[in-house]
């Protein structure tokens, strides 16, 4: 999966990487700009993205999309598809997940499926969650965070949109889209914020708020 990342970031070997969550951010062009300078940009299941002319937040760019079978689509997420890369997170296959992807996705656009054994179980080991025995596993975003970290070590990570780094006891997710829901029975954001905060004490990783 590494290699077919770097083959969509700018460069082979992407110095900086960014992966943005769904939290709503104000605007801030000094956020969005570090953002989209980064050689790759990662973005997680139903994002937004600044709109032209209209306030920077985020940034625009999106070379990677992370998603899973729940997904609530925005206007931007098949935007320009065939330039992206799409992966598919699927942990709950790992108890009672069904195979079907949605009827409403498009029929002409491929994904890749993360593979639980290599890339979801290693990620909850380090947060001390039983994937294998009980249906518990990481959240979409803090899983576009660990595939961008462990894929590309040396490079600068840049994280934003990540609610549950400073509210790790929010039983509710806003999204930057406009919609909410409650936080799934299957995270434990609070091991989640723990462990991407603890990157951000390295030196290779910001944290963006």
């Amino acid at each position: 999966m590494v290699n077919l990342l770097a083959a969509y970031a700018d460069r082979p070997e992407p110095r900086s990487v960014a992966v943005v969550g769904n939290q709503p951010l104000p605007p801030d062009s000094r956020r969005a700009k570090a953002i989209d300078a980064c050689d790759l940009v990662i973005r997680v299941n139903g994002f937004v993205v600044d709109e032209p002319g209209g306030p920077e937040a985020v940034g625009s760019r999106v070379h990677v999309v992370v998603f899973n079978r729940a997904v609530r689509a925005t206007k931007h997420v098949f935007r320009d598809y065939r330039k992206r890369l799409y992966l598919l997170v699927e942990p709950g296959r790992m108890h009672w997940e069904p195979e079907d992807i949605p009827g409403w996705w498009p029929g002409d656009l491929g994904y890749v499926p993360v593979p639980n054994r290599e890339v979801v179980l290693p990620l909850s080991d380090a947060l001390g969650l039983p994937s294998r025995e009980e249906g518990l596993w990481s959240t979409t975003g803090t899983l576009a965070a660990w595939i961008a970290r462990t894929s590309f070590p040396h490079a600068n990570l840049v994280l934003s949109g990540f609610s549950f780094i400073d509210d790790p006891a929010q039983t509710h997710w806003e999204h930057a889209a406009g919609d909410s829901c409650i936080v799934g029975p299957e995270h434990r954001i609070a091991a989640e914020g723990r462990l991407l905060d603890s990157w951000t004490k390295t030196g290779e990783t910001e944290l963006l708020r």
